[in-house]
């Protein structure tokens, strides 16, 4: 077991509702949407860039 399986498997559901109740009350409910939306693109480009890194890194071995 790791780190963070360990830290994570300690969080209960009370603690999560604290967690998004915290953050509802600092960023606000009309700022949450965009946040949102903002994170869900930052996790498609970082998928698009590992899938293009990846391909890459076929090419180079096929040239090999």
């Amino acid at each position: 077991m790791n780190a963070l399986h360990i830290f994570l498997g300690m969080v209960g559901p009370w603690q999560w509702i604290i967690i998004g109740l915290a953050i509802l009350l600092l960023f606000g409910g009309k700022k949450l949407p965009e946040l949102m939306k903002g994170l869900g693109g930052g996790i498609k480009e970082f998928k698009k860039a590992t899938k293009e890194d990846g391909e890459e890194d076929e090419k180079i071995d096929e040239k090999k």
